[in-house]
């Protein structure tokens, strides 16, 4: 798989890549397919965007209430090439024109994972550039250094530099971490359960508010009155930055369960769905509030407070999150609102920032399932 081209980078410890021999950015193919997304993306050393094309599966998902993985699998298969055609033509490039492909090897659904994987591998070898293999949670965790902004100025671009505290909540993911470095992610909490984002999923299909949950609990929360309903705080009285969001939708479940048919109209799901958020976020900012409290935060002394992922499109998490960076004297970034659920550009993106080092495929790899930021 390997070529001498790629080997020879490698060996050469890290690289410089603001610009190319001949005074150009370094321009990055960034494929991602670790779920129920299509996406390609064209960011160079400069940080900018150049194309990003994103072909979603929702639609055919959404009348089985979450991803099929055989559907997504075969829906990447049929996407992915034009996906990538077209991102090159969006860019007004062609592939001679790219210097490096980078592409998510994990985790995620593993048959949507080898589609956008075996595609990336095929024009690296075609075209003799180095490949880069991106953990797809990384491409979330450093998304913000390609731009973010604060929840209440999204205009403002904030420079974010490490280390920085990070809220990382994607899928199946909701963990605290301190982001040291490209690659040097620690552990400071993590949901001892459902994620976050599953909470949100569950709660909107026992209320038949279809999928994706989080985006029409947040919007429908917006209505509701967050006090009418109490919903638990699992941990919060508890030390330690550990989550657990399984007994909030125990207890969501049980009261829908005693509440009659007839009483369960429109106020009665906005107000559901404020006071489940509610719960949601308080249990975010005080696991949070403990990390900040934590020697090994302390330690690090971080001067940015980040939230990134799909839950960082919530409103109210965003600003809960923009709120204790405050308090705190910390700087509060998030991605905007395009760069939070899976993408190219963040796969690009991560791909420019492992480039940087030198981590560059250099022999067959296997894409992972399961994939862990604390083994980078």
């Amino acid at each position: 798989m390997a070529t001498d081209n790629i080997i020879r980078m490698n060996m050469g410890g890290s690289l410089e890549i603001k610009h190319t021999g001949n005074n150009k950015p370094v321009l990055c193919l960034g494929i991602e397919s670790s779920c129920d997304e299509t996406s390609a993306a064209i960011v160079d050393s400069d940080k900018n965007i150049l194309a990003h094309i994103i072909y979603s599966q929702i639609p055919e998902h959404q009348k089985y209430g979450g991803v099929v993985p055989e559907l997504a699998a075969r829906a990447h298969i049929l996407a992915v090439d034009e996906v990538i055609l077209l991102t090159l033509k969006h860019a007004k490039k062609t592939i001679d024109d790219i210097n490096v492909i980078a592409a998510t090897a994990g985790p995620g659904l593993i048959g949507g994972v080898l589609v956008g994987w075996l595609a990336a591998t095929g024009i690296a070898n075609a075209t003799n550039k180095p490949l880069i293999a991106v953990n797809h949670l990384e491409g979330h965790a450093l998304v913000p250094r390609l731009c973010a902004a604060s929840a209440s100025d999204s205009k403002t671009n904030i420079n974010v530099e490490f280390p920085y505290l990070l809220m990382l909540a994607s899928g199946g993911h909701c963990q605290i971490l301190l982001v040291h470095n490209v690659g040097k992610y620690e552990l400071i909490g993590q949901t001892l359960d459902d994620s976050a984002g599953e909470a949100f999923d569950k709660i909107a299909k026992m209320l038949n508010l279809g999928y994706p949950g989080g985006p029409v609990v947040d919007n429908r929360a917006k209505l509701g009155n967050a006090k009418r309903f109490h919903f638990p705080r699992p941990l919060c009285d508890k030390p330690g930055c550990d989550f657990s969001f399984s007994g909030i939708k125990t207890a969501a479940r049980m009261l829908l369960d005693k509440t009659p048919e007839s009483n369960i109209d429109e106020q009665f799901i906005n107000d559901f769905c404020a006071s489940f958020q509610l719960s949601v976020v308080d249990c975010i900012t005080n696991r949070l509030h403990n990390a900040l409290k934590d020697e090994r935060v302390k330690n690090a002394n971080p001067k940015t407070m980040v939230v990134a992922g799909g839950v960082a499109k919530n409103s109210a998490i965003r600003a809960a999150m923009e709120e204790l960076a405050k308090q705190s004297n910390m700087l509060f970034a998030a991605p905007p609102m395009s760069l939070c659920t899976d993408n190219g550009a963040m796969i690009a993106w991560a791909g420019l920032e492992n480039y940087k080092i030198g981590k560059i495929v250099t022999e067959p790899i296997a894409p992972r399932p399961r994939w862990p930021l604390t083994e980078l």
